[in-house]
């Protein structure tokens, strides 16, 4: 705990029973860990750290999904927002 706190860190912690909190980040993790890390060899800090954001903007910007009508998720958000507006 002190680790987290001296780094500004939030632990989540949720109600026993109340798993949903953190389904959406655990689901990101598992796809990321299965797109871009299984089979992989081991790297340094700093390029597996450069991996994963280079990974996270792709999902964002570029991954389309089935759920999202085949858009990403910046597509789906953009165009969500310009309807209402």
């Amino acid at each position: 705990m002190r680790t987290l706190k001296e780094n500004k860190i939030f632990q989540s912690m949720s109600r026993k029973a109340t798993c949903a909190d953190n389904a959406s980040m655990e689901n990101f993790f598992g796809i990321l860990k299965q797109e871009m890390y299984y089979g992989e060899e081991l790297v340094s800090y700093e390029e597996l750290k450069r991996r994963i954001e280079e990974y996270i903007d792709w999902y964002n910007n570029e991954r389309s999904k089935i759920k999202l009508a085949g858009l990403s998720p910046v597509e789906y958000r953009t165009q969500s927002s310009q309807s209402v507006a």
